[in-house]
């Protein structure tokens, strides 16, 4: 593996205070959130979130407003049609993991994907999609690396990428990596950075101390380290995009 399974930390998290400004509308039968860049409804470039196994809550809403103030239109498509995991699920039990994420693999994920990316070229005329991925959605920006797929991906602290979908890139792709991190850990980052050699395509790793898996989307955000490298994480991302797109 590239990166591990999703483990405990893809499964806990922080809601973050804020109120989304964009809208839900429909792909197909898919619900996504849009959020668009200020007094421009018809922009050439796009911001695909994939997002972590919470789906469309409030963070990743968020989030995508912040890529909206930077230019880009950006969706998040609910890549589990409802069945998002609530932040409380690891502590109250209530739901059984690993069943969850059988019912939410490649078969079910992929043409989501397809689909949103679709819509962004065809329907609205976006000529270049980057992909933000966090934790469970990182798999997902690799697999769709591909000409005519994204144009550069971006994934905060992956899980669940094989060597051979790493491996496989055609675009660049920039990684935010926490340092205590038990799905992309020191070994596979190491190892990471040697399949991204090979591939010949542009890339980028940052390491961030003092923070563990999921601090780009979900730490808590009242101590200071935490904020400050989801802040740069999304810097970092932001910057990838402007440059790659």
């Amino acid at each position: 593996m590239a990166s591990n399974p999703p483990g405990a930390c893809c499964f806990t998290g922080f809601r973050h205070e804020g109120t989304p400004e964009g809208e839900i509308k429909s792909i197909g039968n898919v619900r996504a959130y849009f959020s668009y860049p200020k007094d421009n409804k018809t922009p050439d470039k796009a911001v695909f979130i994939i997002t972590d196994v919470f789906g469309l809550y409030n963070n990743s809403k968020l989030l995508a407003d912040d890529f909206a103030s930077n230019g880009y239109l950006t969706v998040v498509p609910d890549l589990f049609d409802g069945d998002q995991l609530p932040l409380d699920a690891l502590e109250t039990g209530k739901v059984n993991i690993q069943e969850w994420l059988g019912k939410h693999g490649t078969d079910k994920v992929d043409p989501i994907i397809e689909a949103t990316i679709k819509h962004l070229r065809e329907d609205l005329g976006i000529k270049k999609i980057g992909a933000a991925g966090y934790c469970f959605g990182g798999k997902y920006v690799v697999r769709f690396l591909k000409d005519g797929k994204l144009d550069a991906g971006y994934s905060a602290h992956p899980s669940f990428i094989t060597k051979e979908e790493l491996t496989a890139i055609e675009k660049p792709f920039s990684i935010a990596a926490a340092e205590t991190d038990s799905i992309f850990t020191r070994e596979l980052r190491h190892e990471s950075e040697d399949i991204l050699i090979k591939a010949r395509q542009p890339y980028q790793i940052n390491l961030f101390s003092g923070v563990v898996h999921g601090f780009a989307v979900r730490a808590d955000l009242s101590k200071p380290e935490n904020k400050f490298a989801k802040e740069q994480a999304f810097l970092q991302a932001v910057a990838w995009f402007n440059f790659h797109l």
